[in-house]
């Protein structure tokens, strides 16, 4: 596939960053619509729709684990400026969804499968009724995972699919890989109610220096600022149940590729030191031998949040992602 070069498709950029998120990110954000549906177990999720783009075609943003959409207004604004309806949820546990345990900063889930079923009502509830011609999905991290597993069981609803550091394996440590799982299933059972795994801690704002996931200060920093501003939003550590039900998810996403009938696009951070690069060639391996399109793009020098790093990475991950829906759209016509 033939990327376009960054420039043609006008992105926001750094050098105008504060200006820009002042002024028509900011305006855009206004003309937002917010909502709650009832997720699994009567957990209320919340979701955000930017629309009256395009009656044809949306974008459904699946976010990462800590994240809220909040985060994502710079992202929206590049997609709306497209030509797409853009839709995204918070998973249940985080950002303006309910918290899922007792202290509002553990990142937790009782199965993982909820978060599947959450979109599927996302999905049933909000997008479906406004009969657009195509569904495309941009899932990132964990919000990649989902979107997988989701694609898997429901093949027809999603034309073509972008996956940005899919949480298709959790890198850890070599020795610690055969034992992070039932090691997690031991320490929550030998606690009282959902905690913290081990080394985990409540949010706290990491420093821009050294941290793993972008090289861009004024992203990053803006992304503090307002966790900041937006306490609500703050989560921090995984829980223990979280830890083993996200690796056997991730390993899952990898055994049901298969039936992925949307072309896919990996996008993939070389720098990436979060999620397991290595697991991104078994999830395509596994969609190609069963004759499906996925195509694995490595960002040489990006670390993990690819639509927040700096423009030489980002320009070209959002060119690709744009490049890579207008195909289905060419496919279609």
């Amino acid at each position: 596939m033939t990327v376009q070069p960054p420039h043609y498709f006008h992105f926001t950029q750094e050098s105008q960053f504060s200006d820009t998120m002042a002024g028509p990110v900011a305006e855009l954000w206004q003309h937002r619509l917010e909502g709650m549906f009832e997720g699994v177990d009567r957990v209320n999720v919340g979701w955000v729709s930017l629309t009256g783009f395009n009656h044809d075609k949306a974008i459904i943003v699946v976010n990462g684990r800590i994240e809220s959409y909040w985060k994502y207004q710079e992202l929206f604004y590049d997609l709306v400026q497209q030509g797409y309806d853009v839709f995204a949820l918070d998973h249940r546990g985080q950002g303006v969804s309910d918290r899922m345990a007792e202290d509002s900063e553990l990142g937790h889930v009782e199965e993982f499968d909820h978060y599947v079923s959450d979109l599927k009502t996302f999905f049933d509830t909000v997008i479906a009724p406004k009969d657009y011609q195509q569904h495309f999905m941009l899932g990132h991290s964990m919000g990649g995972t989902i979107a997988s597993l989701f694609m898997a069981e429901h093949p027809s609803l999603i034309n073509s699919a972008v996956l940005s550091a899919p949480m298709h394996g959790i890198n850890i440590n070599n020795w610690m890989k055969p034992i992070a799982s039932p090691l997690a299933r031991v320490v929550e059972q030998l606690q009282n109610q959902p905690d913290y795994a081990p080394g985990q801690v409540p949010y706290y704002p990491k420093p821009f220096t050294d941290n793993p996931l972008s090289q861009s200060q004024i992203r990053y920093q803006w992304f503090r600022d307002l966790y900041e501003q937006k306490p609500e939003l703050k989560i921090g550590g995984p829980s223990a149940r979280w830890v083993w039900q996200g690796l056997a998810a991730a390993k899952r996403s990898i055994e049901q590729a298969s039936k992925i009938t949307a072309p896919v696009l990996l996008l993939q951070g070389s720098a990436d030191h979060i999620v397991d690069n290595s697991a991104h060639t078994l999830f395509c391996k596994a969609m190609q031998k069963a004759k499906r399109s996925c195509q694995l793009t490595v960002i040489d020098g990006a670390r993990h949040e690819l639509l927040f790093e700096v423009d030489k990475y980002r320009h070209p991950v959002l060119a690709a992602t744009i490049n890579h829906f207008r195909k289905a759209e060419e496919n279609r016509e």
